[in-house]
């Protein structure tokens, strides 16, 4: 049964009494007390990453091609 729903040690988290009546918690984003944002909704399961994720990754590939660059040109 869900209690509450709050900020807690800086994270959305949602509060709950278990079988045994004792106080839980979880990640809000690993429950489906949310509609699921626009995404996820088209995305239907098909996609791992969104758009943003992507590219973010290409960026984080690119950071880590350069520098590897760099480091084989120092002898």
């Amino acid at each position: 049964m869900l209690a509450t729903r709050k900020q807690n040690w800086g994270e959305d988290r949602v509060m709950f009494y278990d079988a045994e009546g004792r106080l839980r918690s979880l990640l809000a984003s690993w429950t489906n007390v949310d509609e699921p944002d626009v995404f996820t909704q088209v995305a239907a399961g098909t996609s791992f990453l969104s758009a943003d994720d992507l590219a973010a990754l290409a960026v984080l590939i690119d950071e880590l091609e350069r520098g590897r660059g760099r480091r084989s040109s120092v002898k």
